[in-house]
């Protein structure tokens, strides 16, 4: 099957679901805290519920440079099934959680399973698609991730009306039942490069060897300049992710089951909206100028500030609704461009790699920005921290335009 011409697209259907569940299974407790405080005391304090987010991003951030060198020298698709099949269980099992510590460990456990997916995942679309379509289907596939976001809004709304009990419960068994699925239909392609280091990496499993691929990696100076480029834009897009619900429902003075599906659903699907648009103006823009894909990353990052500014200051309704859909579109511009950009500056064997430590930089900042917001929280400054943040993706946004310059296309 991975041999005919439809597989590519197939592939990015196949691997959309497990987006969407990855970021559902993660998102949908941001909004479940009233529910879930009144059988765990705990999450009645914002620092704790912060807590509680942060142990996801820190394990989810420190791995994922370990899972990007994994996922560049093993079978993808067992690693994206495994992955998966974890992940699903550990939502299923935070159902039955009891007390706060069970809940926060089970959170690391998440991130622990978790963070083996989004490499393995884009690399394996990176490996599949040319330049001419590779920003578009790393795009659609990304839509999955913004619908998981919209969908997680909805937790609270079921929570509500059923239990979060059973509704961690209810979407862990989607998921592995969606994992067992897999096993007869997912593919993997044959790395053309690098395969048969890969072979002789994994007998002989020496720190140094393990490592090479990421110290090689690390002396491209260009990549420092993308590591900075999609370090600095994770603050505010963890922040809104975790946060923005609480920032709506307290300007607002609205319920959290309403707040909760009204932020993540304006968002994600401007994000959906322009994880295409990106895509597919990335793919062309790219076949006309050699930066192309650098300038629509550009562009969407600079939709990014003004909607930081509104939404820290906005009293009204219709203001924090303009500001969710500009950021939402422009982060999906900005996301979608990722790893079409790595592609042109790394080597196709050491693509995972290259994402997995963005992400381990990225989410590990993005750790920092939530617990510091839960303090902010606490201390009713949330909306003043949001609007500092458009200040700092601006300077980046300066530095990426002045200083990526690539030289060829794609790797391939």
């Amino acid at each position: 099957m991975k041999n005919k011409k439809y597989y590519p697209w197939l592939l990015v259907a196949l691997l959309w679901v497990i987006a969407l569940l990855n970021y559902l299974d993660r998102q949908m407790i941001a909004t479940m805290r009233p529910s879930m405080q009144i059988d765990i005391k705990e999450l009645e304090q914002a620092a704790n519920f912060g807590r509680l987010m942060a142990v996801f991003l820190w394990v989810y951030g420190l791995l994922s440079v370990f899972s990007g060198i994994v996922a560049d020298r093993v079978n993808r698709k067992w690693l994206i099934i495994g992955s998966l099949f974890i992940w699903s269980a550990v939502t299923f099992a935070m159902g039955y959680a009891k007390t706060f510590d069970q809940l926060y460990w089970l959170r690391a456990l998440m991130g622990f399973s978790e963070a083996f997916y989004i490499p393995a995942g884009l690399a394996m679309i990176a490996d599949f698609h040319s330049d001419r379509t590779r920003s578009l289907a790393i795009g659609i596939h990304l839509t999955g991730v913004y619908m998981g976001q919209a969908f997680g809004g909805f937790g609270s709304t079921i929570s509500k009306i059923y239990s979060w009990q059973h509704t961690f419960i209810l979407f862990g068994m989607i998921g592995v039942v969606y994992a067992i699925f897999l096993i007869f239909i997912l593919k993997d392609k044959q790395r053309q490069r690098g395969d048969a280091e890969t072979q002789k990496n994994l007998i002989q499993l020496s720190p140094f060897g393990f490592f090479h691929g990421l110290a090689r990696l690390l002396t491209i100076w260009p990549f420092w300049i993308i590591v900075l480029y999609f370090t600095i834009p994770s603050l505010p897009g963890w922040a809104i992710k975790n946060w923005a619900p609480t920032l709506i429902a307290g300007k607002l003075h609205m319920d959290m089951a309403k707040a909760g599906p009204l932020t993540t659903m304006s968002i994600s699907v401007a994000s959906l909206i322009g994880v295409v648009l990106g895509g597919f103006i990335s793919d062309r823009w790219v076949r006309k100028n050699i930066r192309g894909r650098i300038f629509t990353g550009a562009t969407g990052l600079f939709l990014t500030i003004p909607a930081l500014l509104i939404m820290g200051n906005a009293t009204s309704m219709f203001s924090i609704m303009a500001a969710a859909i500009c950021f939402g579109l422009g982060f999906g511009i900005f996301d979608s461009n990722n790893m079409p950009i790595i592609c042109q500056f790394v080597d196709i064997d050491q693509r995972a790699t290259a994402y997995g430590f963005l992400n381990t930089v990225g989410i590990c900042s993005g750790a920092l920005i939530t617990d510091y917001l839960g303090r902010s929280t606490d201390a009713g400054n949330l909306a003043g921290e949001f609007s500092k943040l458009a200040l700092v993706v601006a300077v980046v946004l300066v530095v990426q335009l002045v200083f990526l310059r690539p030289l060829i296309k794609d790797s391939n």
